[in-house]
């Protein structure tokens, strides 16, 4: 028998007691009584047993769940950190490529206005090279045209030369 039904047949017992006249008592059989109890005690180890257990469960169930909770907030925080420390990474990352990417238009606008120096002195040297070539292929023609005017016998006539650094 559990203890519930136990107590059911303590509180009948009590129930169907007869009264003590003028007051709230009742009258029990002492005998009936101690039999309900020793019923009780014998019935309550395992009832007890089963609510320690019981009790014991629940205790490990929460103690692994606080374990489940703690591991879970320790993998979050740990995630949130490693995407702080990417978002940082990132941001360090485009801070240097914006760096780098500048430092290589003025790099390539120093180059380009280097080039187009160079370019310029080579077409100004180019001209003055082509004004002394066509001057002296102006001489030239001029000579062969019989515009010059003769030399007197004796006088040197100048000769015209081409160098290589002329053409």
């Amino acid at each position: 028998m559990d203890i519930e039904a136990q107590i059911n047949e303590l509180e009948e017992l009590v129930s169907k007691s007869k009264r003590v006249p003028f007051s709230q008592s009742v009258m029990v059989s002492e005998k009936n009584i101690y039999d309900l109890i020793d019923q009780l005690r014998a019935g309550l180890p395992e009832e007890l047993k089963q609510a320690r257990w019981i009790i014991k469960e629940r205790s490990e169930m929460l103690d692994e769940a606080r374990r489940e909770a703690d591991k879970i907030l320790a993998e979050a925080r740990l995630k949130a950190d490693e995407l702080v420390a990417e978002t940082e990474i990132v941001k360090a990352a485009k801070k240097e490529s914006a760096e780098i990417l500048e430092e290589a238009r003025s790099n390539a606008r120093k180059v380009r206005l280097e080039a187009e120096d160079y370019a310029d002195e080579k077409l100004a040297n180019l001209e003055a090279t082509l004004h002394r070539l066509v001057s002296t292929i102006r001489k030239g023609r001029e000579k062969l045209q019989g515009k010059v005017q003769k030399v007197p016998e004796g006088e040197a006539v100048e000769e015209v030369r081409l160098d290589e650094e002329d053409l």
